[in-house]
């Protein structure tokens, strides 16, 4: 067993689901830009997903209220992951299914963005939380991977979709904290770019 040799496979098909999501610079720059209307409009942005993208949502949502890489107000974003009474009084009550669902109802206005992680685009958390999202007008920004799944299939033509072309729950979570990062970037430009 070459176990050096598994660790360089592992940084080259990094490296190329990566050279391959680089056809979603527009998209992401489109994302940014309804963020950034959103923050705008004096509304905010709910996060959410399941295990790593769990983490992806906390990610995104620290360094939206405490800053990303320069010093700027913090902005307004929630991630339905953190809150432990809730997610298991509500999975307790109800269904897991409905953890972030009704978070959403409950948080969620109009002209707010959701956005909802799911490296396979099945979650059936996240597609509840996506649904109850368009009854509730707001936008869906949805960072997804494989092909998309039933998130992809419901996504409405004013919603975001940011599919990572790869089978690797790993790489696609890989790529999903590239593009998070580059949405903080453009946001922090957009918003408080002193040229």
């Amino acid at each position: 067993m070459d176990l050096q040799a598994r660790i360089e496979h592992h940084f080259q098909t990094s490296i190329e689901v990566k050279t391959a999501s680089i056809t979603l610079a527009p998209t992401i720059v489109q994302a940014s830009q309804a963020i950034t209307q959103c923050i705008q409009n004096q509304c905010k942005i709910l996060s959410c997903g399941n295990g790593g993208s769990a983490g992806d949502a906390q990610h995104f949502s620290s360094e939206m209220l405490n800053r990303f890489e320069k010093e700027r107000p913090g902005l307004p974003a929630i991630a339905l992951t953190l809150d432990t009474l809730t997610l298991t009084s509500i999975a307790n009550d109800y269904a897991f299914e409905e953890i972030f669902a009704k978070q959403v109802q409950a948080l969620g206005q109009p002209g707010d963005i959701l956005l909802a992680i799911s490296t396979s685009g099945n979650s059936a958390n996240v597609l509840n939380a996506v649904n109850i999202a368009h009854k509730k007008n707001m936008q869906v920004i949805a960072l997804l991977g494989k092909d998309g799944g039933k998130i992809a299939t419901c996504l409405s033509p004013n919603d975001i979709n940011l599919c990572i072309p790869s089978q690797s729950t790993a790489r696609i979570q890989e790529v999903h904290l590239l593009v998070i990062h580059c949405l903080c970037d453009l946001i922090d430009e957009i918003l408080f770019s002193t040229v």
